[in-house]
């Protein structure tokens, strides 16, 4: 069985201040393109479909075109979509009965109650049943109904206490669909993994909302969205595909791929075929003195978003309006040189002071070109300890 496995559409996004519409209606033409010559037996769609709760109408649209189409795709490809912590998942379960009609089957909300279960759709092959498991993505506090009342402790917790009530058989094949950032051991060497993130990523500050990938135990592939970079965590059928797209500059240096996953006989190794994407624009990052980058702008490249690193030791007249005769797309133009780094080290030792009252004193220095006078300073000492004894 072979089904093509994206995550992370973020349909409505912009990049900087440039609206993304275009370049996200090209790239999901070149997946329907991929689906109508290579026709896999479904698609899967890891959660995060736009990019806010609230898609504007435009966002709307787009996705609604991209379903269109690819649901006229002849013999009909099940589409399996699940929500991301960006959606919302009452908008995306709107009218998923009469979709699933339809072959598009939405799970938007996790189960909450006793009465309701994952979604499950179960497709054959040559090899018999495969079982689809679509889990959205979900906080603990939303699955209070399934553990008495109360709260589980962690992410993890939360998501062991889904998966074991539908008592998945192991010895059968089955398919997660997820939406959650997955740490946790390699299973072959025992380390600890952290998969890579990007720039463009929301994740919890101090890694509360991790999930150990020891739930996906029971699992023959785990097809997980959230991520922004494509990886395996801690084994080959446990991914993250990645988004079709890159959404900021940590990621100019990234492969964008659709991955098209083959699933044999139980027990075989899963097949994780790459397919290449051809961005309308693609995400540079430039680096060099600003001659240098406008002489080596190469016409194929000049409509590309560009992250600009000027490094002249004299800072150029105008450089933005200078870039933007041969770039048309730049999110942003950055100085590295002597001063710009003198800048840096000057402002780390300031941080390395404790002292409020000498931190102000050298501001005042660099700022009137004279130190302050004994009033001045018997001002500000008295301004300090008035905002120390408001704290207490």
């Amino acid at each position: 069985m072979r089904f093509f496995h994206l995550s992370d559409l973020h349909i409505g996004k912009q990049l900087h201040h440039y609206n993304l519409r275009e370049d996200q209606q090209y790239t999901l033409g070149e997946v329907i393109s991929y689906a109508e010559k290579l026709h896999p037996d479904a698609v899967v769609i890891a959660g995060d479909i736009y990019d806010k709760s609230v898609p504007s109408g435009e966002a709307v649209t787009v996705f609604d075109d991209f379903l269109t189409r690819l649901s006229k795709i002849e013999p009909a490809i099940p589409i399996f979509i699940i929500s991301g912590n960006h959606d919302s998942a009452q908008r995306l379960d709107y009218a998923s009965r009469l979709l699933g009609s339809h072959q598009i089957y939405i799970a938007g909300k996790a189960p909450e109650t006793e009465e309701e279960h994952l979604r499950k759709i179960t497709l054959q092959d040559e090899y018999g049943e495969v079982h689809f498991w679509l889990l959205p993505f979900l906080k603990p506090g939303y699955v209070r109904g399934l553990c008495g009342g109360g709260l589980p402790e962690s992410y993890t917790a939360a998501v062991r206490a889904v998966l074991e009530r539908e008592q998945i058989d192991p010895e059968e094949r089955n398919v997660l669909v997820s939406h959650q950032f997955y740490t946790g051991k390699d299973i072959s060497s025992g380390e600890d993994i952290t998969p890579k993130t990007c720039d463009s990523e929301l994740l919890s500050v101090g890694g509360t909302d991790n999930v150990d990938i020891s739930v996906l135990r029971d699992f023959d592939y785990a097809a997980l969205g959230h991520l922004h970079g494509a990886q395996k965590v801690g084994a080959e059928h446990i991914r993250y595909c990645g988004t079709l797209l890159k959404y900021s500059v940590s990621e100019a240096g990234q492969e964008k791929t659709l991955h098209m996953v083959e699933l044999g006989a139980k027990g075989a190794p899963v097949k994780v075929e790459k397919l290449p994407l051809h961005p309308l624009r693609d995400v540079r990052k430039l680096r060099g003195e600003l001659a240098g980058i406008i002489d080596a702008a190469q016409p194929e490249q000049r409509d590309d978003y560009v992250s600009v690193t000027l490094t002249d030791e004299i800072d150029p007249y105008k450089p933005k309006e200078q870039l933007e005769k041969v770039y048309s797309h730049i999110l942003e133009v950055r100085m590295d040189n002597a001063r710009t780094r003198q800048k840096l080290e000057f402002g780390e030792e300031e941080i390395r002071i404790e002292d409020p009252v000498q931190v102000f004193s050298d501001f005042f220095r660099e700022m009137q070109g004279r130190g302050m006078s004994d009033e001045e300073a018997k001002i500000v000492e008295h301004v300090f300890d008035r905002a120390k004894g408001d704290a207490r």
